[in-house]
This record gives C-alpha cells, sequence and structure tokens, in this order.
C-alpha cells in the first residue's frame, strides 16, 4: 500500500507536566500541565486514531487486529511499540519497569517495558536519573528502608541529543526542563519507588516498593549503545539502539533522500524543521508509520526524524 498512516496523539495531563507540547509543537493540549503525547499508540490506555487517508477514524488497535496486511503479517497479541513525546516541567518519580516474564505473571499478562529515550531538548543545567549505586539486594533493601535517597540514586547530566537505553530493572527518573521521546514496548506497567513525598489530590501517590525491589538489578550495569552514523546523499542515518524488541535510527534530512522500505513497517516523528514524504507535506509533530510494501519512499527538506520498528 502506498498510504503512509498519519497519527492523531492522545495526550496525558500529570502533576510534572507543562505546556511545551503545545509550545514546541503547537498541539492542542487539554490542559496546563500535559506531560505525555501518546504519539504512535494502539494501548487501551491510549489509542491513537488514524488521521486521513484510507482508515481515516480507525484506530491503530483496530488496525493491528483487522488488517494485519499492513504490517506484513507481523506476530503478536498486541501492536509492539509505543512511542511518546515527555514534557517534564518537573521531576517525574523515580521508577522501575518489569521484565516480559516478571509482568506476565504479576501484571495479568501485560508485557514488561523496555524503553529508550532520545533527549529532543533540556535546560542548560539538565540531570536524569539513571541505575543506583547499591552493590547487593540487601544493600539496596537496606538504602530503601533508611529513605538515603541521595545516597542510593545515579544522577548524571544530560544535553539535547543525548540517547539512553533503559533495560527492565533499571531505576531511572526524568527530571525537570526536559523534553525526550520515548521509544517503548507497548506496555503501561511503571513501578514507582520513591515520588519525593509529593501529594496530588493531597494524598501520596502509590508506590510499589516490594515490586520495585523484586525487578531492580543490583549491582546497576549501564547499556553502552554504539552511534553509528552512515552518511546518504540528503541525509545522515545514525542507529541509535538495536535491541531485542525496536531497532531506532535518528534521520537528519538536509536535501532529499531516497530510501527503500525493508522492514515489514517502520514508524517515524518528525522532532525538528520540515519537509516532505513523497510529495506530502510534513511538519514538527507529525508522527506516521510507513506499512508493509510501501516499496521506495523520499524524505526531502530540513528537518530531524526518529525511525523505528520492531525486531522480527
Amino acid at each position: 500500500m502506498k498510504e503512509a498512516l498519519f497519527l492523531e496523539p492522545v495526550f496525558k495531563e500529570m502533576i510534572w507536566g507543562g505546556t511545551r507540547l503545545r509550545e514546541d509543537f503547537h498541539y492542542e493540549i487539554p490542559g496546563e500541565q500535559t506531560g505525555e503525547c501518546w504519539a504512535v499508540s494502539a494501548h487501551a490506555n491510549g489509542d491513537c486514531k488514524v488521521k486521513g487517508g484510507s482508515f481515516a477514524g480507525e484506530h491503530l488497535s483496530t488496525l493491528w487486529k483487522e488488517h494485519r496486511e499492513l504490517f506484513g503479517g507481523a506476530e503478536g497479541e498486541v501492536f509492539p511499540l509505543l512511542i511518546k513525546i515527555i514534557d517534564a516541567k518537573a521531576d517525574l518519580s523515580i521508577q522501575v519497569h518489569p521484565d516480559d516474564e516478571y509482568a506476565k505473571v504479576h501484571e495479568n499478562g501485560s508485557l514488561g517495558k523496555t524503553e529508550c529515550w532520545y533527549i529532543l531538548d533540556c535546560d542548560p543545567d539538565a540531570k536524569i536519573v539513571i541505575g543506583h549505586h547499591a552493590q547487593s539486594k540487601e544493600e539496596l533493601k537496606q538504602m530503601i528502608a533508611d529513605k538515603r535517597w541521595n545516597d542510593l540514586i545515579r544522577v548524571l547530566p544530560i544535553k539535547k541529543g543525548d540517547f539512553f537505553q533503559i533495560e527492565p530493572g533499571t531505576v531511572h527518573a526524568i527530571k525537570a526542563g526536559t523534553l525526550i521521546l520515548e521509544t517503548q514496548q507497548n506496555s503501561d506497567i511503571t513501578y514507582r519507588l520513591y515520588d519525593y513525598d509529593r501529594l496530588s489530590n493531597g494524598k501520596p501517590r502509590e508506590l510499589h516498593l516490594e515490586k520495585s525491589i523484586d525487578v531492580i538489578g543490583c549491582p546497576h550495569q549501564d547499556v553502552v549503545t554504539d552511534r553509528a552514523v552512515e552518511q546518504k546523499a540528503g541525509a545522515a542515518v545514525e542507529k541509535l539502539v538495536s535491541c531485542k524488541y525496536y531497532s531506532v535510527e535518528k534521520l537528519e534530512v538536509v536535501g532529499a533522500c531516497s530510501f527503500e522500505l525493508k522492514e515489514k513497517f517502520r514508524i517515524f516523528s518528525v522532532v525538528e524543521g520540515s519537509g516532505v514524504l513523497d510529495g506530502t507535506e510534513l511538519k514538527k509533530g507529525d508522527h506516521f508509520i510507513l506499512p508493509a510494501g510501501y516499496g521506495t519512499y523520499e524524505l526531502a527538506g530540513d528537518m530531524v526524524l526518529i525511525s523505528s520498528y520492531p525486531q522480527e
């Protein structure tokens, strides 16, 4: 099918959210604390609709169930990936995700959550939480029991363009002043380890200490990604990560460049600039899927896209 599937985002208000999804991407957000744009999602908690074309108004989950030919007959009960843009005006809770095996047993058969972050923008002094300093489960439990959060949590400086792969079992948190694009498994399972004793509607938000301790890896191990760049006429293609669940690339288009769709389908998010896809205008904040059989396509203009596809 020679027709891209453009998707209508779903927005989530969060106590830590802000207004940059409106200011930077010109989305019509629901309120002044909008934290998440679910840009490409077939999850029950946020199911994107197709904007126009042959499948206008259809939910992505419906296309996955009823038109699997669009996805090259890819297997799986649910659409495999979920793409978000996250605006952290304040610190997010410190959290951890389970793997598939743990989630299947403890979360009613849900998928686990492997994810990765591309830093779209951040404050000059912005930081991020990835990992912890406990050397064993026993030390982890004791530090949590003693509320020694500053000693436990590992905080790193960040800058625009940084990229992080977050494996299940990794303690992590996006901190204030950060705008990211997240590529993840199609899962909404998060275990909250610490929330700075904040109140939401007058009450502390639920913590999941037992499950968090169960799944946190000790000691922490960083994932090092090899960011190899391929220079093409009119574009630079940077491989950000390739793991069990997805491959993610950054495409910098300056001019025009032709590509061949070799995967069963491919997801794109325009994160800077503007251009065209085979004559169809693209602007910052557009998200689309190239379906199976699309073949050769041309991207032209002056823009940056983050592209992903599931591993077969």
